[in-house]
């Protein structure tokens, strides 16, 4: 049986200092360090007027998902930046993260389809979730991606 989770939804605004603090070591912790990719995750988008921030605690963060507001380059809400740490694996928080996040986007934008930059090895997950591939693999950073999107 896995640990409790203490879900929070986050806007930018609401974000305070020590949080996105946490978020972006984690952040960097996996994607960076971790997957072994250095690129710019600071990217301008954490604390744009629309982002909400998803975190799992179990005492520290241990899921984490930005959830982007459409905007003129992108008519779609979009999830990204989707994370467990290697020390909650297993116990399905991925699965339970974007559920959550999904229902975000049903709340903020009804209706609308969602999109998703996705690591082209978790294709079979987010396709579990209602996601299906748009375009051809493209290559982010040395990893591949699919663009994904649930309608």
């Amino acid at each position: 049986m896995s640990p409790d989770v203490t879900w929070s939804e986050i806007a930018a605004d609401e974000l305070d200092a020590p949080t996105l603090y946490d978020v972006l070591a984690l952040r960097s912790a996996v994607f960076v360090v971790e997957q072994d990719c250095a690129y710019q995750d600071v990217d301008g988008l954490d604390l744009v007027a629309g982002t909400r921030h998803l975190l799992g605690r179990q005492g520290g963060i241990a899921a984490y998902a930005r959830i982007l507001a459409p905007d003129p380059q992108h008519p779609t809400p979009r999830i990204g930046r989707v994370i467990v740490t290697g020390a909650a694996r297993g116990q399905q928080l991925g699965r339970r993260l974007m559920e959550r996040a999904l229902a975000v986007c049903a709340q903020q934008w009804p209706d609308e389809p969602v999109e998703i930059g996705a690591q082209a090895h978790l294709s079979g997950f987010y396709g579990s979730l209602g996601f299906r591939a748009v375009g051809e693999p493209y290559d982010e950073d040395g990893i591949l991606h699919l663009r994904m999107r649930r309608d």
